[in-house]
């Protein structure tokens, strides 16, 4: 079962052990643009998670392919490509100068403005601009999610990433925002049950393969993304407070496949599945 990092929850550059523990490297959403990202303050810690309006900061597409892209490739894990923009147009352009990686399309960041078109024209446009393996990262606020999974698929996704953060809030002693934009993506252990029927939806609409995440903090939680149709997790907020995550996740989810009966992990997608009249 790969292990990746979640988009945003990993600098490789700052942390190139926790790089080694994972099967593959997911990048910060790349934008066309170089962008400074939203004014401070841009993270607020909650009772039960983490809300962030970074606001897609990053180096732009060029910078990104010229400098920072070749030191990822010198960790020789399997690189995914997080591609942002607010356009189809500005997507697609971006997918089209990509080779040898698997492009992770944010369609779903709740920090920024979002594209005009649907999730389905976006992906299309991006399958008409490349061959690479392209996955779709879903908002699990989309009303019936497996449609919007159904939609992707038929537009040519390979895949889909589940979930990305859900917009929230949260207010200071005098009653103000503490976020400066307001409201923010919450991630953590709280997003765990919506991230869950995100998946299990998902896998009843689809058989394309699907990297779950949302507040996955042990292997236990692992597996019961894995049973809900998950064929690979990712580590998010976790990695902030506990950079051994990967291996610590990945020993235990070893002892939980072997203590519900599981040869593998593999053995365990979709278990969840079988007790449910379809």
């Amino acid at each position: 079962m790969n292990i990746l990092n979640a988009s945003g929850c990993l600098d490789a550059l700052a942390a190139p052990g926790v790089v080694a523990a994972l099967d593959g490297f997911v990048t910060k959403t790349v934008t066309p643009d170089a962008r400074v990202g939203n004014q401070p303050a841009r993270i607020a810690e909650t009772s039960h998670g983490m809300l962030n309006a970074i606001g897609l900061a990053n180096p732009g597409r060029d910078a990104f392919l010229r400098d920072y892209l070749p030191e990822l490739r010198s960790f020789g894990k399997p690189l995914w490509v997080s591609v942002g923009g607010f356009s189809a147009s500005e997507y697609a352009e971006t997918c089209a100068l990509l080779t040898d990686v698997t492009i992770e399309i944010n369609l779903s960041c709740p920090n920024v403005d979002e594209a005009p078109e649907s999730a389905a024209e976006i992906v299309a446009a991006c399958r008409a601009a490349t061959t690479l393996p392209l996955y779709a990262k879903l908002s699990p606020a989309a009303w019936d999610i497996a449609e919007v999974a159904r939609a992707v698929e038929a537009a040519g996704a390979d895949g889909l990433t589940l979930v990305n953060t859900l917009r929230g809030m949260a207010l200071d002693r005098r009653l103000r925002p503490v976020l400066n934009r307001g409201t923010g993506g919450y991630s953590g252990p709280s997003l765990r049950p919506v991230a869950l029927a995100a998946v299990y939806a998902c896998r009843r609409a689809t058989a394309l393969p699907i990297v779950g995440m949302g507040g996955i903090t042990t292997g236990r939680e692992a597996l019961e993304m894995i049973a809900c149709g998950a064929t690979a997790i990712a580590l998010g907020t976790v990695l902030f407070a506990d950079p051994d995550a990967p291996a610590r996740v990945r020993h235990e989810l070893d002892e939980a496949l072997a203590e519900a009966g599981f040869g593998n992990a593999d053995d365990a997608v979709g278990a969840a599945h079988e007790t449910v009249a379809m």
